[in-house]
């Protein structure tokens, strides 16, 4: 009798076991891993692990973040569109490896639309160009600046954190408004340019606000102009590029997260409703305000049409510069 209790019980947990395995296979299990471009340390960082600690207990599997810098972070792009569909990997990118290198790269390993599943996005950031000691005290405006490159043409040159970035064409849309020779010194990354203009080296540069804001409060540095369509929170004595007559450059950059294409929608769902509660709670907004980005929200669906648009709207600035980036 005893043998045939154990019997039933054991296959009455079997039975439970096969109803519950339907919305279990729904759901990534165990480890999922969201893959950088990016060295770690930066503003991604920054973001995802406090994020990531909020999303314990609230979603199935366990996030991590990890990193395959290089090649602009094409690298990690890649390696995660050949990933499995099974929600157990995901990418995390700023918006230029989605939406401007597929205009400057002839061949690129990737289609930002096709092989991606759209998650959903973070943050937004936008970019301030900023003078350091390395230009007079009395160049306060982007007309001063522009003035003085006129008159000074050997030092009219501005700092970029990479070749072929947003920022890149930011400054090519600015001398091409004024028909002037300005000239791109790229950089490999945001944290050597910032040395390199708080030493003087480099007069101008652009940079993400974060970056820049402690120093321009402190007086290290001066925002000439930011990139953004409004003032930006923290920096809102800084006239936008727009406010100082150049309407064409007008643009902020967003981090998110894909998934590879065909991944299950409902896995894609659940996870972006779970980052969307954590992102509304007190902690990750009084976190993002202290780094000086703004919070976005959207949908899956109302993520894909912002790369979508993101990435029509670098086609013609890209084609009408003519610069291709080097493989």
């Amino acid at each position: 009798m005893l043998q045939r209790r154990t019997v039933l019980r054991r296959a009455a947990a079997l039975v439970a076991g096969v109803g519950l395995a339907g919305p279990a296979a729904a759901q990534p299990a165990g480890t999922t891993v969201i893959w950088s471009g990016f060295p770690a340390g930066g503003l991604g960082d920054q973001v995802t692990r406090p994020l990531i600690d909020r999303l314990r207990g609230t979603y199935p599997a366990t996030l991590v973040l990890d990193s395959k810098p290089g090649a602009g972070a094409r690298i990690a792009v890649d390696f995660v569109k050949r990933a499995g569909a099974d929600g157990n990997t995901l990418l995390q990118t700023p918006s230029s490896p989605m939406t401007l290198y597929p205009h400057l790269y002839k061949k690129l390993s990737y289609d930002p639309l096709a092989d991606f599943a759209a998650v959903t996005p973070l943050v937004e950031y936008c970019f301030s160009f900023t003078a350091g000691p390395g230009l007079p005290p009395e160049v306060k405006t982007v007309a001063d600046y522009l003035a003085w490159a006129r008159a000074n043409p050997t030092q009219a040159n501005y700092g970029i954190p990479a070749a072929g970035s947003a920022l890149h064409f930011a400054g090519m849309l600015l001398a091409r408004a004024r028909g002037q020779d300005l000239k791109s010194v790229p950089y490999r990354g945001g944290g050597p340019l910032l040395q390199d203009l708080l030493g003087g080296q480099v007069p101008v540069s652009f940079n993400v606000v974060s970056e820049v804001a402690p120093h321009v409060k402190a007086g290290r540095l001066r925002a000439l102009a930011l990139t953004s369509a409004q003032r930006w929170p923290g920096l809102d004595t800084v006239p936008t590029f727009a406010e100082q007559g150049y309407k064409d450059i007008v643009f902020t950059e967003w981090l998110g997260w894909f998934a590879p294409a065909r991944t299950p929608a409902e896995q894609v769902a659940r996870l972006n409703a779970a980052v969307r509660d954590a992102m509304a709670g007190p902690e990750m907004v009084e976190l993002v305000q202290k780094l000086g980005l703004r919070a976005r929200s959207a949908s899956p669906a109302e993520f894909a049409a912002m790369v979508k648009a993101d990435l029509e709207r670098w086609g013609p600035v890209v084609k009408a510069s003519g610069f291709t980036a080097d493989e």
